[in-house]
């Protein structure tokens, strides 16, 4: 087995991990007014503005799922540091190379694996 991360590297990658996930909490925060339910009163708001408040609300919703698979990998992520599974490749066992987990702090597969 591939030797894993060292103290102060998983120490990193757990601030990197907090931090990020603050960061879409907060954006998740910020964009919740674009996730209301769109006013269809035609004498307010006309057709052109409405298509485009609904087309902005399926964005924002498209957006917020994503943030939400990203939250959830950072959980889990963070869970595997905690039980010092994090940074060890899910299918072989190998090491994740420390420039991999820099790309993407919550990968869980080695380059070979991915593929």
């Amino acid at each position: 087995m591939a030797q894993g991360l060292s103290d102060r590297q998983l120490a990193a990658m757990h601030d990197r991990l907090l931090t990020l996930q603050a960061k879409l909490k907060a954006q998740d925060k910020d964009s919740a007014g674009w996730r209301e339910p769109v006013e269809l009163d035609q004498q307010s708001v006309g057709r052109l503005s409405r298509m485009d408040a609904l087309q902005q609300q399926a964005m924002s919703e498209a957006e917020a799922r994503r943030r939400q698979g990203d939250l959830t990998r950072i959980d889990a992520a963070l869970a595997r540091i905690e039980s010092q599974e994090y940074g060890w490749c899910a299918v072989c066992g190998e090491g994740v190379a420390i420039k991999r987990l820099e790309i993407d702090p919550m990968a869980t597969h080695c380059v070979g694996c991915a593929k």
